[in-house]
């Protein structure tokens, strides 16, 4: 049985919806005596002190992190490497950095909720050079919110993301685009339904973040947009040809496979 996780300092570098949850799950579970967080705007930091999300505010990540014993980078990709150099001289040697792939930036205050991880996946990226002490700290730090943590190597975890979250963005902001710029785009979408709401819902999410992500992860989620290519070229032939029986194999076999990946979820 492990002792109780305690962590002296944490600092959260971005406190929306993942750092500022990540942080009150961590404070409920009383697993950590101060919380610092980092973020680009006074009022943003000010909403966030006054949910006693965290417990001290900085817009200055170096200073922020000299007497830390755990760092969540919880910031846009894009943001990542000019932070990770800022505070890489301040570090005292003990402390242990993390991050939280791709997150936004600015206080989202109001959604943060300690049980947002809570039976949620979580994925640990260890690098080579990480101590087996780090990873045992950042994983009993997710568990502790709650998390399933499953530990992948890098690439793999690249390759899995771009297929189930990636690429899933990459189409639905590609939909709603294509039936914009059409003459009668406000008629298209009068008249939708729940198919193309329930589609293109995570059309609605940052611009900024997804960007950032999709240049950060170039290579594998160009490789699954290749296999979609294809996906959809094969329903393409199967039309042309006024194939149903084709559309109705792929159909069900699409169907299938979801309610197979539904069933399990559940268990």
């Amino acid at each position: 049985m492990h002792a109780k996780l305690k962590i002296g300092k944490l600092v959260v570098i971005g406190t929306g919806l993942v750092g500022g949850s990540f942080a009150l799950a961590l404070k409920r579970a009383r697993a950590v005596r101060r919380v610092v967080g980092v973020g680009r705007t006074r009022r943003n930091l000010a909403a966030a002190l006054k949910l006693r999300i965290i417990d001290e505010a900085s817009q200055d990540p170096a200073r922020a992190v000299r007497d830390a014993d755990l760092v969540l980078l919880a910031m846009p990709v894009g943001q990542m490497a000019a932070v990770m150099a800022a505070i890489a001289p301040h570090l005292p040697p003990h402390a242990v950095v993390t991050d939280a792939g791709s997150t936004k930036c600015d206080v989202i205050a109001a959604a943060a909720f300690a049980e947002l991880f809570r039976e949620r996946n979580v994925i640990l990226a260890p690098l080579r050079e990480t101590t087996a002490a780090a990873t045992r700290l950042v994983r009993r730090a997710w568990e502790t919110c709650g998390a399933r943590v499953v530990k992948l190597d890098a690439a793999e975890h690249d390759a899995i993301l771009a297929g189930v979250s990636h690429l899933p963005h990459i189409v639905a902001y590609a939909l709603v685009n294509m039936l914009a710029r059409r003459p009668n785009a406000p008629r298209l979408f009068g008249l939708s339904a729940g198919g193309l709401r329930d589609t293109v819902r995570i059309a609605g999410s940052s611009p900024e973040m997804w960007s950032d992500i999709c240049v950060a992860n170039r290579d594998a989620l160009l490789a699954a947009l290749e296999d979609y290519e294809n996906e959809l070229e094969q329903m393409r032939a199967a039309i042309e040809g006024a194939d149903a029986a084709e559309l109705k194999r792929m159909f069900a076999q699409a169907r299938n496979a979801r309610e197979k990946w539904l069933v399990k979820k559940q268990r």
